[in-house]
């Protein structure tokens, strides 16, 4: 008798969930940031809301809510009511951030449900004009003769730009100082004033100073070469062979949100991500667009949890 009762009760709680996913949308949905404006997560949330409110038949409003690297926004989240109104953006921080800070607010597996990755965009190792070096292998000579000189400037610790240029030092096997700043834009403007000698920074934010010859571009960080830079070879493919780095963007919600809703989620965005409009603007800002289900975004997140740990220990990076 009991059993039957719970596949009653079962039965009764899917058929309520599957209704309410059919009347969702009723009012619009808050899609935390959990950045400042400006950035590049900012600017992806901004291109997609707009398309993904049209296939979901509802609206979408973008809000930022920065702080403690990114895990502010991301605990608003998971700290919401799973009703589908509360919905985040979050960078590939999502599988750093638990092994960069010794204290998490949540848990990345238990507490937050993906609902898809919406695009990826590759960083660039750019120089300062006057390093005597032009590409991959000159940097690389230079580096290793003097393993103690030279410096990069990041957007902060445990930022994109100071991951990436943590990868290529391991890879690489060469050191260069850490000089972290309070944002990937002063991180550029000192490398230009010949301050730090390079940056990772991500490709759109330098592609305007490499073309004004404020900044030398010597690889991307990719596989494969970017269309905005069409004549940067890959690090990769350039002197550092198996470097690769993107920085990803994924969609997510509150654990325990019904899977309808989920899934009504996930098509809306795919749908959006797939159309001719939205991934031309988003490839002209230098993003290239990633639409997957909710259980490929999953498996990415557990992946990368497991090799940025590793990376994050071997080196004793913190984020305090």
């Amino acid at each position: 008798m009991k059993l039957k009762l719970g596949i009653l009760a079962a039965a009764i709680l899917l058929s309520a969930s599957a209704s309410a996913a059919d009347v969702y949308p009723a009012r619009p949905v808050r899609l935390i940031v959990p950045y400042a404006p400006g950035g590049s997560a900012d600017i992806v949330a901004r291109r997609i809301s707009d398309e993904w409110a049209k296939a979901l038949g509802g609206s979408i409003f973008v809000e930022n809510k920065g702080g403690a690297g990114g895990n502010l926004g991301v605990d608003a989240v998971a700290k919401a009511a799973p009703d589908g109104y509360t919905i985040g953006l979050q960078t590939v921080s999502l599988a750093i951030n638990p092994s960069l800070f010794a204290k998490m607010p949540y848990d990345t597996l238990k507490d937050l449900a993906p609902i898809g990755m919406i695009a990826s965009s590759q960083h660039v190792l750019v120089v300062n004009p006057k390093l005597p070096a032009n590409n991959t292998q000159q940097l690389l000579a230079l580096l290793k003769a003097n393993p103690t000189k030279h410096s990069y400037g990041s957007a902060g610790a445990g930022s994109t730009f100071h991951m990436s240029a943590e990868l290529f030092k391991t890879v690489a096997k060469v050191e260069i100082l850490h000089v972290p700043y309070k944002g990937g834009g002063p991180a550029l403007l000192d490398t230009m004033a010949g301050m730090v000698d390079m940056s990772f920074p991500v490709l759109s934010a330098a592609v305007p100073h490499v073309k004004g010859e404020k900044l030398r571009a010597i690889g991307v960080t990719g596989t494969k070469r970017s269309p905005l830079l069409p004549n940067v070879p890959t690090l990769a493919e350039s002197g550092v062979p198996g470097y690769a780095f993107d920085t990803w963007f994924i969609a997510f919600a509150p654990a325990n949100m019904p899977k309808p809703m989920i899934d009504k989620l996930n098509a809306a965005l795919n749908t959006a991500l797939n159309s001719p409009e939205l991934k031309a603007k988003l490839i002209n800002d230098g993003f290239d667009p990633t639409p997957s289900s909710p259980a490929e975004a999953q498996a990415r997140v557990a992946k990368e949890l497991v090799t940025w740990n590793k990376l994050i220990k071997d080196r004793g990076i913190t984020g305090e």
